[in-house]
């Protein structure tokens, strides 16, 4: 009998915000109706909070035990929904001995991208033993770094290589680090994610707490973590290695293509029968490329809209009340839904408590935003996407031919391309006092609420970026907001434009075995592929493909050797 078979899992143990440590132990002898002699372990699974009456916050709490004479305890008292064997988390791989399974010439697993997918998927691949090469268009962390934050402080000019959307870590490294998802996980795979982040240099506390964030610098450390613990197990890593075109070979009828190897930017070409493409949600050149050569693809919803900013203060206080700024609380966070009268669904995105707005280009001569924390998420201003959801009439000015699945690229570029305009084609991005967007006049100046936004920020008038259904789908929901968030509506907060990025305007589809409809060895992975949502589900999502190419290869190495 495993240790995982001995523990029993408590739930919705509810105890008030000032409790002492020694409380929650009470709750589970209580919840149990034990002594405390035969509690013989006790293990904090998750920690959340209940605010849903400011005066009276409460955490809620998830915990593993074991116990004496676990079986005896079940009987008595039944089967109550609140007490149940623990799941077993522990991560599963589909590997075998590969002795049994040799790789032929060119077998080598490749996989495109270093962001979490592209990262999860060869870390996988590597701890099975197929020695994967991971080939990452822009810089390692370090370097990306510098870069970024040099063209956000006007001391380096922006790099299309090398900026908040492309490089080691992906889009997440300059984001919150949020480490939270609404995906199916019956395979516990979000666990197998924590816990490698962790064994990376991530804090123990995302392991338990109910919404966990790493922050912009410790990512950069844990991404440092995930390459060496790749290379450690004989992969390679390789920086400044754009692919410019996959190589197919012939097909004959109905038969998909069979993919034989990569072509970089400075020439190289690679063989490769078995690629997990990870691109993320801003590679638009890789998606031309795979339209150009016959990949199939679709479009997929995305929604645009603004960042806007307040004092962290006013959020803490609207959401915790008297209880604001209490140590087990941190900087409060919101998610706010709302459905316009013109159809259009307006909602907070990629929410960040205590952190700043940044320049997320990847293009030149365009604009574009999103928010950033560190893991203490102790900046003034709290931020958040204030998007709402593109249908297709959106899309259709920007078609090549009905139903482009590239349409969504035409729109994204239209929108940045203004919003650099808009701001002084400087790399400004343009942004406007609430209390004016609503009255429908440009701003000329900022109020007593600092934009925090990098590089800078040039008052405008968001009307003239924003479509004009998108402008009147915000307007009606920022009051309706302020109903739910007190003070959410201040004169003086700032939004500033434009938000694009929310996530990719394109989907390669993939079928049941992951693998593309047209192109064999092809398994596209992601959030760029569109089957991902941020860093947890991105992970996630590189784990089942890193699965999905290891049964490939084993399949192939089973042929090879009959």
């Amino acid at each position: 009998m495993t240790a995982n078979e001995l523990m029993l899992r408590l739930a919705e143990l509810k105890l008030p915000l000032d409790h002492a440590d020694a409380e929650l132990t009470q709750a589970v002898l209580r919840r149990l109706r034990i002594p405390q002699d035969q509690l013989l372990e006790q293990r904090l699974v998750k920690r959340s909070i209940d605010a849903r009456r400011r005066d009276r916050i409460q955490l809620i709490y998830s915990v593993d035990v074991r116990v004496k004479g676990e079986a005896a305890l079940l009987r008595r008292i039944g089967n109550k929904s609140r007490v149940r064997p623990a799941p077993d988390t522990r991560y599963r791989s589909v590997g075998h001995a590969l002795e049994d399974f040799p790789l032929v010439a060119g077998d080598r697993p490749v996989v495109v991208g270093a962001g979490p997918c592209g990262y999860f998927a060869a870390l996988l691949l590597a701890q099975m033993g197929f020695q994967p090469l991971l080939l990452e268009r822009g810089q390692a962390v370090k370097q990306r770094t510098a870069d970024t934050f040099g063209f956000w402080r006007r001391t380096r000019d922006f790099n299309p290589e090398s900026n908040a959307q492309f490089g080691e870590g992906g889009a997440g490294t300059f984001s919150d680090g949020k480490l939270y998802s609404q995906v199916s996980d019956p395979e516990h795979y979000g666990r197998k994610v924590l816990e490698e982040l962790v064994a990376c240099g991530a804090n123990a506390e995302i392991l338990t707490v109910h919404r966990p964030h790493i922050g912009t610098f410790k990512l950069a450390t844990v991404v440092r973590g995930l390459r060496a613990r790749i290379e450690a197990m004989g992969g390679e890593v390789r920086f400044n290695s754009r692919v410019t075109r996959l190589q197919l070979g012939t097909n004959s009828g109905d038969k998909p293509h069979q993919l034989e190897g990569v072509l970089l930017a400075d020439g190289t070409e690679i063989s490769c029968r078995h690629l997990v493409l990870a691109p993320g949600h801003s590679a638009r050149d890789c998606f031309e490329m795979l339209d150009e050569i016959g990949v199939q693809l679709q479009r997929k919803p995305f929604s645009v809209g603004v960042r806007i900013e307040h004092p962290q203060c006013l959020i803490d206080v609207a959401r915790w009340g008297e209880a604001a700024g209490h140590p087990r609380l941190g900087a409060a966070e919101y998610k706010l839904v709302h459905h316009a009268e013109n159809g259009r669904c307006v909602y907070s995105f990629c929410m960040c408590p205590g952190g700043f707005v940044v320049g997320a280009t990847s293009e030149e001569g365009r604009v574009v935003t999103n928010g950033m924390s560190q893991h203490s998420r102790n900046e003034r201003n709290a931020n958040s996407g204030l998007v709402v959801a593109l249908d297709a009439d959106d899309l259709a000015p920007f078609e090549r031919f009905p139903g482009d699945p590239l349409a969504g690229i035409g729109l994204q570029r239209e929108l940045e391309q203004r919003a650099f305009k808009l701001g002084g084609s400087s790399y400004a991005a343009p942004a406007q006092r609430l209390e004016d967007f609503l009255a429908a006049r440009p701003s000329t100046r900022l109020g007593v609420i600092a934009a925090s936004y990098q590089p800078s920020v040039h008052p405008a008038d968001l009307a003239e970026l924003l479509p004009a259904h998108i402008t009147t789908a915000l307007r009606e929901a920022l009051p309706a907001f302020a109903r739910k968030l007190t003070g959410y509506d201040h004169p003086d907060a700032v939004l500033t434009g434009v938000e694009t990025r929310t996530s990719s305007p394109v989907r390669i589809p993939r079928d049941t075995a992951l693998e593309s409809l047209n192109v064999k060895g092809l398994v596209p992975a992601g959030e760029g592929a569109g089957y991902a949502g941020g860093i947890l589900s991105a992970g996630i999502d590189g784990i089942r493909a890193a699965e999905a190419m290891a049964r490939q290869l084993l399949e192939s190495g089973s042929n090879a050797a009959a």
